[in-house]
């Protein structure tokens, strides 16, 4: 079955941002939608987004990493695989979902000069958290300027 795929942006960007704009000019079927608000409307409005849709393969950056973390925890059997792009799961929204290991495959890519996230804890939770990750931490910042376009999205995105 044809993946359902998705992006979910960052806490202060938009699905017009840089890396929503890389997406629907590559992968024009990709789900990229706004998110605004607390953590529960934003969740919310995923739930809404992503309802009743199968074969998951949720791509979520910083902030949009959190909520396409705990997006899983709620829906495992619905996820196909996880991109997280220097995902904020230091945040006390992941602490809820923290006792369940999650067994889908998990690919984190992480700045090594990131100043909002924190990446030894990242690292440390990937670690506990996910049974079947990559972590790859790489000379770059937050944003992944450097990094985010030269990934092999077609591979991570199948």
């Amino acid at each position: 079955m044809h993946p359902t795929r998705a992006f979910i942006h960052g806490l202060e960007s938009s699905g017009r941002g840089t890396k929503g704009t890389f997406f629907s000019e590559r992968y024009p079927d990709m789900i990229i939608e706004d998110y605004t608000g607390s953590f529960q409307e934003r969740m919310e409005k995923l739930e809404e987004t992503l309802a009743g849709k199968q074969n998951l393969i949720l791509v979520g950056s910083s902030f949009g990493g959190l909520m396409a973390a705990v997006y899983a925890r709620l829906h495992e059997e619905r996820i196909d695989s996880l991109v997280l792009l220097a995902p904020a799961l230091h945040l006390e929204y992941y602490e809820p979902y923290r006792d369940k290991k999650l067994h889908v495959p998990v690919t984190i890519y992480h700045g090594l000069q990131d100043d909002v996230v924190p990446l030894d804890e990242v690292r440390n939770r990937a670690e506990k958290l996910y049974i079947n990750h990559e972590f790859h931490a790489v000379d770059d910042d937050h944003s992944l300027h450097n990094t985010f376009s030269a990934l092999d999205w077609d591979s991570l995105l199948k």
